[in-house]
């Protein structure tokens, strides 16, 4: 699952955005993603998501564009940030913060569909086949082909493996989210599952490969149905 945002005080403009961003998305049979919108810096800094990238516009009230992306970075936030402004001279400014690229009001498709296809490949790049977890003064590597779900206690994530053991470390299930690939859905507000042992969905659980259950939203129920089936079309299933 691919999270956008876009952060813009213009309507218009946001909708704009959202609509390029819907089609270059239909055009490439991409469909597990997500969209968010934000009026003003403050709301997108107060958001609980986290987000894989961010169109922000650079001229809003305070905090601006610029000042939003520098809180953004300051709190350890690695979204791929894409500048939107009228004024080109302002982009040598997204340097401070990390940009990973601009684009000029009013909108051009070709150059917002350059921008989508280089964003799209930087993602990929990202994808990790395994995770690297703080534990105490030491730290462990979790290959993510061994973690059947993982579960949300209080502070800590607990990682449940196919060979029965568990790690656990502290950190919130949302960053996780953000660490983990295509294979791991969201099925419970306090889990994720590896969509490689999943059997089946009845009742509010999911059927997992040994026999286990752990609960599904009444809510994301049907979304889990839907992304098996396309994770299963993909690996050609």
């Amino acid at each position: 699952m691919i999270k956008f945002a876009i952060c813009d005080d213009e309507p218009l403009m946001a909708q704009e955005l959202a609509g390029h961003l819907a089609d270059y998305m239909k055009e490439n049979l991409i469909t597990a993603y997500s969209v968010s919108s934000f009026s003003d810096g403050r709301a997108l800094l107060d958001a609980i998501d986290r987000f894989d990238v961010i169109f922000l516009d650079i001229q809003m009230e305070q905090p601006d564009g610029m000042e939003t992306a520098k809180l953004l970075r300051r709190r350890g936030d690695h979204s791929l940030l894409v500048f939107v402004t009228v004024l080109k001279e302002l982009v040598f400014d997204a340097f401070q913060v990390e940009a990973y690229d601009y684009l000029l009001k009013p909108l051009d498709r070709a150059r917002f569909k350059q921008t989508m296809e280089r964003v799209l490949r930087s993602l990929d790049r990202k994808t990790a086949e395994d995770i690297v977890i703080q534990r105490g003064t030491g730290c462990e590597v979790v290959l993510l082909s061994d973690i059947v779900y993982c579960e949300v206690l209080g502070r800590k994530i607990y990682l449940h493996k196919h060979d029965g053991t568990v790690s656990d470390y502290y950190d919130k299930l949302e960053d996780l989210e953000r660490r983990v690939d295509g294979r791991f859905f969201k099925c419970h507000r306090s889990f994720l599952v590896n969509l490689d042992y999943v059997r089946g969905c009845q009742d509010g659980q999911v059927l997992l490969a040994q026999g286990e259950r752990i609960p599904a939203s009444r809510l994301r129920e049907r979304e889990l149905t839907q992304a098996l089936l396309r994770y299963m079309k993909e690996r050609g299933i």
